[in-house]
C-alpha cells in the first residue's frame, strides 16, 4: 500500500504540473528545432481536366461531371473524340461520302457522315469489326483504343504490330496506364489520351502533342500542359497501392526529412535519387493539393507528397518496391496514405508522427483505454485522431485503434493508449513537448510498452 500511495502522489504531482498555463513550462527543447524548409505548390492536374482544357472533352448536358466521366466510352463517342483532338472532327462531321459501314444506320443522323468519314479513311485505324460493321453504339474496349492511338503516332497494325499484341505493344511506346480498365470509361479515355499525346510519334523528334499543337489542331498555350510528368497510383499483385512515376518506378519518403528536408545528401542521394519536376499529372483518386515542391540547396525542384520529399530507389525498376523499409526509414507513398508515420531525430530515435509529420505523444498519466486529459490539458495537447489506414512496414495495424473520449469525440490510441499533439510544436519535425512535466514523451514504436499509470493499473 505504502509504494503504490507512493505512485499516486507523484503522478498527481504531475498532473497539477501538466495543468499548468502552458507558458510556465513550455520551453524549445533543443530537439527537432530545425523547422521544416518551405514547400511550394506545384502545378498538378489530371487527365481528364487536361483534355477538357485542350477542348477534346466536353462532356453532356452538364459538362464535364464525376458521372460523365464514370460513363462507358461507345466506340462512336471514342472515334468523335479521337477526330477532334487531331482537328478532323469538323471536315468528318461535313463529309458527304455515302458509303459506310454496314451498321452505320444505329448511329443516329447527325453522326453518320462520321461513320462514312472513317470508313473513307481507314489510315486512322477506325476499321470497323467483323462483317463490315462499325458497331458505334457497343462499349470500346482498351485494346481497340490503344491501336488507334498507336496508329495516330505512326504505327502500323499488321506491320510494326499484330491487333492481338496491340497492349503489349503499346507498352512498349509507353501506352499502359489504361490497359487494365476493366470497363472503358471517359476517365480512361482521357487517360490514355493524354498518355499518346505524350509519346513520341515514329521516327519523330517532337511528342504528338507538340506535332498537333505546331499544326494548330490544339491551343498551343495549352499543350504545355502536356508538359507534366506523370504519377500514377500504381498496383501490386498483393493488392498494395502506392506512388510512382509514369514509368511505374516506385516512390518513397525518408524519415530522417522529418525536421530538414534536406537530410538525404551525397551517398544518400547517389542512392535515393530525388523524384523532380516543374510541374504534374495526377491519375484518378489522387489529389492535387496533397503535392508540392521543395527547391534543394543546388537549385533541384523536388516533389513532396503531403510535405514528405519523394525519392526513387537506383535498385529499382518499374514495378519494383526494393527500397520499401530500408534500414527503418525508407518507405512507399501508399494510398490510402498512413494514419499514422515515422520519424527519425538522431538523439529519439524513431518515433510517431501523423501522416504530415506532426510529432504524436503519449500522456503518462493516461491508464490503458482512457485519457485523463481534460480542459486546459486538453487545449495544450490536443487529441490526435485519424480514420484507418495504411501504415509503415515495421507497425503492426493492429496495434491502432480508437477511444470515445467524454465529450463523444474520437482519440486514437497506440497499443491501447491514447495520443495527442502539442500545441507548441508548429512544424513537422518540432519535438517541443518531449519530456514536458516528465509526463509528455514521444512514443517509439519499438520500445513503448504502456505508461506508468497504466502499469500501476495492472498493479
Amino acid at each position: 500500500m505504502r509504494k503504490r500511495g507512493k505512485i499516486f502522489g507523484g503522478l498527481l504531482a504531475a498532473v497539477m504540473l501538466t495543468m499548468a498555463p502552458l507558458g510556465a513550462y513550455a520551453a524549445d527543447t533543443g530537439t527537432g528545432a530545425a523547422a521544416a524548409k518551405q514547400v511550394d505548390p506545384i502545378s498538378a492536374l489530371t487527365p481528364d481536366r487536361i483534355v477538357q482544357d485542350l477542348g477534346v472533352l466536353k462532356g453532356d448536358g452538364d459538362g464535364v461531371t464525376d458521372a460523365y466521366l464514370a460513363q462507358r466510352t461507345t466506340r462512336l463517342q471514342a472515334a468523335i473524340l479521337y477526330l477532334r483532338l487531331i482537328g478532323k472532327e469538323v471536315e468528318a462531321l461535313a463529309y458527304s461520302g455515302t458509303e459506310g459501314f454496314a451498321d452505320s444506320m444505329e448511329a443516329g443522323t447527325a453522326n453518320r457522315p462520321v461513320l462514312a468519314y472513317l470508313k473513307a479513311h481507314p489510315e486512322l485505324g477506325w476499321n470497323g469489326t467483323t462483317a463490315g460493321r462499325f458497331e458505334p453504339n457497343a462499349p470500346v474496349t482498351s485494346q481497340q483504343m490503344y491501336k488507334v492511338l498507336l496508329e495516330a503516332l505512326g504505327y502500323s497494325s499488321g506491320q510494326d504490330f499484330a491487333f492481338k499484341d496491340t497492349l503489349a505493344f503499346a507498352a512498349t511506346k509507353g501506352l499502359w496506364q489504361e490497359a487494365d480498365a476493366a470497363s472503358f470509361a471517359n476517365r480512361n479515355l482521357a487517360g490514355a489520351l493524354v498518355e499518346a499525346l505524350q509519346a513520341m510519334p515514329k521516327g519523330g523528334d517532337a511528342t504528338l502533342g507538340r506535332k498537333l499543337a505546331d499544326a494548330g489542331a490544339i491551343p498551343g498555350d495549352k499543350a504545355a500542359e502536356l508538359e507534366g510528368s506523370r504519377v500514377n497510383a500504381g498496383k501490386a499483385d498483393d493488392g498494395t497501392v502506392y506512388l510512382t512515376d509514369g514509368e511505374g518506378r516506385a516512390l518513397y519518403l525518408y524519415t530522417k526529412d522529418m525536421a530538414t528536408l534536406d537530410s538525404c545528401q551525397e551517398d544518400c542521394l547517389a542512392n535515393w535519387p530525388v523524384f523532380s519536376a516543374d510541374k504534374l499529372i495526377l491519375s484518378d483518386g489522387l489529389n492535387a493539393a496533397d503535392f508540392g515542391v521543395h527547391v534543394r540547396p543546388d537549385g533541384t525542384k523536388q516533389v513532396t507528397y503531403q510535405g514528405w520529399p519523394l525519392y526513387y530507389f537506383i535498385k529499382d525498376k518499374a514495378g519494383d518496391r526494393f527500397g520499401e523499409g530500408i534500414g527503418g526509414v525508407w518507405f512507399l507513398i501508399k494510398q490510402p496514405f498512413y494514419s499514422a508515420a515515422i520519424g527519425t531525430d538522431d538523439k529519439l530515435g524513431n518515433y510517431l508522427t501523423d501522416s504530415q509529420g506532426r510529432t504524436l505523444y503519449y500522456y503518462d498519466m493516461d491508464p490503458s483505454g482512457t485519457s485523463v486529459c481534460e480542459g486546459t490539458c486538453l487545449a495544450n495537447w490536443p487529441a490526435f485522431h485519424a480514420d484507418s489506414g495504411a501504415v509503415p512496414v515495421g507497425l503492426n495495424p493492429d496495434d491502432f485503434g480508437e477511444i470515445t473520449r467524454a465529450d463523444g469525440t474520437k482519440q486514437t490510441t497506440f497499443k491501447g493508449y491514447p495520443l495527442y499533439y502539442f500545441v507548441k510544436d508548429g512544424a513537422r519535425g518540432n519535438l517541443n513537448g518531449q519530456g514536458v512535466g516528465d509526463v509528455w514523451f514521444v512514443v517509439d514504436p519499438a520500445k513503448f510498452d504502456g505508461t506508468t499509470a497504466g502499469k500501476a493499473q495492472k498493479g
